[in-house]
């Protein structure tokens, strides 16, 4: 899995049927630092999360089977919301 920030909404008038009723996201990926890098995606939502939210997101096949018809094309999908990182300082 990934951290990411969301940043806008995507709105489609015409998707996927297998879309239906699903949020998209516009991510970008995050380090454990919540420093950016890469380039923004496009993510179906699953629990609710809103602009400014950090998440936890997963890509590939992976992404597709977080929602409720698995049998979709989805390449990314937020799996949570994330309250914070503690991460380990090794010198």
């Amino acid at each position: 899995m990934k951290i990411g920030k969301v940043i806008g909404n995507v709105v489609s008038t015409q998707k996927d049927a297998t879309f239906e009723g699903i949020k998209l996201l516009l991510v970008q990926p995050v380090d454990e630092h919540y420093t950016e890098y890469g380039e923004p995606l496009i993510a179906c939502d699953v629990v609710q999360a809103g602009r400014g939210d950090y998440v936890v997101y997963e890509g590939g096949r992976e992404a597709a089977l977080a929602l409720e018809n698995w049998y979709n094309p989805s390449d990314a999908t937020v799996m949570g919301i994330v309250d914070h990182v503690e991460t380990e300082n090794r010198t």
